[in-house]
């Protein structure tokens, strides 16, 4: 009965192991994802500003004038 114990805590053991090295690689994953994910919101903030740049640029207004015929 003691071999037995001793194999099942053994299991235990190592499944405990491989579950937390599972976790921390996860955990760095998640930590990685984050930066990549702050990267691509302020790249995305820097290109719509220069969207509305651009489109406030292009916009001229039309001089409201009446047409030669009147």
């Amino acid at each position: 009965m003691t071999d037995t114990s001793g194999d099942r805590l053994l299991a235990l053991e190592e499944l405990t192991a491989h579950q937390a090295k599972t976790i921390e690689e996860l955990s760095a994953e998640l930590a990685a994802q984050g930066v990549k994910l702050s990267r691509a919101e302020k790249a995305l903030e820097v290109l719509a500003k220069r969207l509305v740049a651009l489109e406030e640029g292009a916009t001229s207004e039309v001089p409201v004038t009446r047409p030669p015929h009147w």
